[in-house]
Formats: C-alpha cells, structure tokens, sequence
C-alpha cells in the first residue's frame, strides 16, 4: 500500500483556513448586491465577458478535471488531450457563435426554460427534472473527490471534509447566489493555477524535463509508446489500439456527440454567458474561455503523465489512477508548498460543487416550482425559494458523494453520465434549432428514445455482448448511439405530429428573428450581415473565434 500521507504544518493549515474565509468574504460582499431573483439567480446580467468567462471554465476545473484528467494521463498518455483540443474547443466556440444568439436573445433564464418555448410543457418538465439529477451527481463527485484527496493526504475522515467543503458552499452561494459563486470561481481558478504550476514545474524537473518524460514513457511497458506519445496514433480504421477508439469514434463521440452535448447544452456552463451584460460578451464568454482551456493540458494532463512514470505502482490496486495527482504532490512537494496545493485542489472541487449546485437551484426554483407549483407569485417569494432550493442542493449533494466511490477512475463514470443525459439533448437541440419541422412532442420523444439508446448500450457492454479498448469508449459509443436513436425518433415522430405555427418560433430557430414575449429581445438575424462596430478584431467574436480554432488545430498537429 502506497502511503501518500502527508505531514502538514500550521502553515498548511493556514492557507487552507485563509482561502476559506476569503470564499466567506465573497459571499458576505455579494450579498449587497442581490435585491431580487435576477440578482440572485443570474447576477442581474451585468458582468463583463472576461469575468464570465473565467468563471465559466473554472466551473468546470472540478474533480472531473484534476483528478480525472490526471488519472487518464497516467492511464493512456498523451490521448487524453482529446478531452480538449478535439472534445472542447470546437463545441466552445460553437456555442459563441451559433447558439448563445438564441440564448441571450430569448431572454431565457436556463437551458430547460428555451425548451419549453421551442418544444413543450412535457419536453420542459421532463429536461429539467433530468437535469437536477445530473447536476446533483456531479456535485457529489467533486465532494468526493475532495474528501477522499484530504482524506488521503492529511488523514481527515470523509465526513469532515465532506461536511467543511460542504458548508462553505452552502453559505456563499446561499448568501450571495450566483455573483458570489462566480467570483469566488474567479478566484478559484487562479489559485488553481497557483497551485498547479509548481506541481508541473516540480515534476518535469525530477523526470529530466520533457525529454526525460517521453523517454520514460516511451520504455514503460505499461504503456504504448504507438498511442501513450501521441495523441493520434494507434486511431487507423480497423486496427485501432488507442485507448479512445478509431478517429472516426474519436471525431464523432468526442468530438461531436458528447463534446457539443455537454458544452452547447449544459446549464451548468451556460448560465456564466448568461449573466453577460450583453449579447456581444455573452457570445465571447466561452470563446475567451476556450482560448485559455487550450492550454490547460500542461498542468492537469501533464502531472498525470510525470506521476504515471515517478510512482512505478501506480494503477495497482493498492493506489488507483484517481490518485495519481495527490501521489505526486507527495512525491515532489516540499511542505512548506502542501498548503498552497490543498487550497487549490480545495478550490477546484468546491468551484464544480457550487457551480452544479447554482446551476440545480435555478431550475429547480424557476422551472419547476414557479411553473408547475407556485405560480405568479412575487419576485420575492422565489428569492426566498430559491435560498432554501440551495440548502436542498448541497444536501442532495452530500447524499450522492459516494455513488462516485465505485469507479477508479472518475472519468469513466462523468463520461458515462454524458451519454445518458448530454447526447440526446444535443441531439434533440440541434435538429430542433436548425429544422422548423420538428415538432413539439418529437422534442419529447426523441430525448426518451436518446436515454434508452445510452442504456442499452450500457446494458449490452456490461453482458459482454460487445467489448471495446476502454470503458470511455465504450462512453463514447453509447453516446452516439444515444444521439443516432434520438434523432431517428425525432425525425418520425415530426412527420406524423403536428408542429407548431412558424410564428411562434421567432427567435427560437435559425432564420426566425424575433422573439415576441413579455421580457424578451430581439434576437439578431444570423443570415443578415453583422452591423458595423468599432471594435477590434479580439473583441469581436467571430474573428476571436477562428483564431481560437486555428490555434487548436496547431496543438491538434504538433501533437499528433
């Protein structure tokens, strides 16, 4: 058994405690500025894009992404770089483009909320309830990732961290709602950094550099060196050995289904934009946010790679690959750093709690209740809903932390929640925004018929009916089959149901303009020439768009 206890000192404990209370802070300071539910579940839409945007990639640095990313580094290699330069960036910067027009015009509050207009009551209610599930799941992974890494390091049982980690995003959130959650995300993610670079640097120099990693990598017989240094090799059509399948699995599972699923359609993520002060900043939110998720790979995909060749027991039974990022903290950290390290793990973890929890108060409060139980009720009255939604939100949280404890490594089981819940609303969104046909119940129909493809894909690969080179492959299959069923189903079920009136899609699909209800405005023309402004290119986003694109197809080819 590999012991990764760490011996803290005060001074550990007080960058721990001091990153607490400045979280506290924050959300005692944004409290003024919540005076009703706009503020409190949308931040009034003011901020500025490069908040927003921070804000929306930190909400997804949680546990998914240290912890996981790091186990698949160590696991696979260099493949796992899929998850950004083939299964992010272009869904990014597609939802800038493309689809945060149709958000931020219809004056939506959440993802469910633009279904309804779109589609159905049914189609509505049954996405956000799906939707409050998935958002509580995620939640208690990055509390359980949190407590088994503090229970690892510093020897705090799962309880005390579960509960402190828990606590703290209780009150902040609760106090100053989805302002305090974004700018402690801001926060966050720069403590991150601060922690994570030192770990990179620290690891890099005890393997002799990047050399000294491929070298390493390249004689360790855990390893393919064919597919472990590059992120392409071993995807040729029939005799595929990369971890993640062929390119064509790669392209249309990564790159397409579960990355335009996730990334399009996820409130979680989306509600940052939405709490731009206006169109322009909401549509440059995930494109700037892209920009700097480029480069993330180098200090969360990397420390994976160093610790799979620092720590030869690695992946053994004893220490699992969802440990392999606390392993090298206690491998190459002094002590003096373990504070520094804790607090930014601390700060990743309670980040993708609180933004899942923000995320699962506002649907719950908005599309749920104020639709379907209390309705034309004052502003007030949901203000308040909505704080005691928040409470139910982080317990929720805590009761769903160790359904995580049965995967190894985290990844596979965020992957496998993407193909039942991303994949069919991807699917369903994007037929439904592009084709004027698709009709109300299809909507419905189509994210049902989504689910149960993902099921029985599941269903089929735990029967051994159909194996593949790692169960995220076989994620990525699922999802495309959940996507192929949904769309199937959509497709029949529009040309025998009625749809709805042309006019009542204004604003709610492509070439439809205007979107004519109480509190909405006007949604820009996507086939009209974009008006004259005095902006430069950077600030424009279409131009900052491809540029973003172009620079991941660099990445795409040098790492190839």
């Amino acid at each position: 058994m590999h012991d990764l206890r760490l011996d803290a000192h005060a001074i550990d404990y007080a960058f721990v405690v001091g990153y607490f209370l400045v979280v506290l802070g924050v959300g005692v300071v944004a409290r003024r500025t919540v005076h009703g539910g706009l503020d409190f579940f949308l931040s009034g839409r003011r901020l500025p894009a490069w908040i927003c945007a921070i804000a929306f990639l930190s909400a997804n640095i949680g546990a998914v992404e240290l912890l996981g990313m790091a186990a698949n580094g160590a696991q696979y290699g260099m493949p796992t770089t899929h998850y950004y330069w083939v299964g992010a960036i272009p869904a990014m910067v597609f939802l800038g483009l493309v689809m945060m027009p149709f958000y931020y015009g219809s004056r939506v509050r959440s993802v469910p909320e633009f279904l309804r207009l779109r589609f159905n009551r049914a189609t509505h209610l049954y996405q956000s309830i799906v939707f409050a599930i998935a958002t509580a799941l995620v939640a208690g992974i990055n509390l359980y990732a949190l407590a088994i890494l503090v229970n690892v390091l510093i020897g705090w049982p799962l309880w005390l961290s579960i509960g402190i980690a828990a606590a703290v995003v209780l009150v902040y959130t609760g106090l100053g709602g989805l302002t305090a959650a974004i700018y402690n995300e801001v926060l966050q993610f720069f403590v991150v950094v601060a922690a994570m670079a030192p770990l990179t640097i620290a690891g890099l120099h005890r393997v002799g550099g990047w050399d000294g990693l491929t070298a390493s990598m390249a004689s360790d017989p855990r390893l393919n060196p064919e597919t472990a240094l590059h992120a392409w090799g071993g995807t040729a059509l029939g005799e595929a050995i990369n971890p993640y399948g062929n390119w064509i699995v790669i392209a249309l599972g990564i790159g397409f289904v579960n990355s335009f699923g996730y990334w399009t359609t996820n409130f979680t993520e989306v509600q940052r934009a939405l709490s731009a002060k206006d169109a322009s900043a909401a549509r440059r939110t995930p494109i700037l946010a892209a920009a700097i998720k480029m480069f993330l790979p180098a200090i969360v995909i990397v420390p994976g790679l160093v610790a799979g060749q620092l720590i030869p027991d690695l992946g053994t039974d004893g220490l699992p690959y969802n440990e392999a990022l606390p392993a090298l903290m206690n491998e190459v950290l002094p002590n003096g750093l373990l504070g520094l390290a804790l607090a930014g793990l601390m700060a990743a973890f309670m980040a993708g709690m609180a933004a899942n929890v923000s995320a699962f108060n506002t649907v719950v409060t908005y599309d749920i209740w104020q639709t379907y139980v209390r309705k034309d009720r004052p502003d007030g009255y949901y203000l308040r809903i909505g704080r005691r939604v928040n409470v139910y939100g982080v317990v929720v949280g805590v009761a769903t932390a160790f359904i995580a404890a049965g995967f190894s490594n985290i990844q596979d089981y965020i992957q496998q929640l993407q193909s039942y819940f991303n994949a069919p609303l991807f699917a369903t969104f994007i037929i439904g925004l592009f084709w004027k046909r698709m009709t109300p119940w299809a909507g419905f129909a189509g994210l049902i018929a989504g689910v149960l493809g993902a099921a029985g894909t599941s269903v089929a690969i735990s029967l051994g009916w159909v194996t593949f080179n790692s169960s995220q492959m076989g994620s990525f299959v699922g999802a495309s089959v959940a996507f192929v069923a949904d769309a199937v189903v959509t497709v029949v079920v529009s040309l025998v149901t009625k749809p709805k009136p042309l006019h009542e899609l204004n604003g709610l699909v492509w070439g439809r303009g205007y979107l004519p209800i109480h509190g909405a405005a006007a949604v820009p023309d996507l086939t009209a020439p974009a008006p004259a402004v005095d902006e430069r290119w950077w600030q424009r986003p279409l131009p900052l768009g491809i540029a973003v694109l172009a620079g991941c197809v660099v990445l795409n080819v040098v790492f190839a």
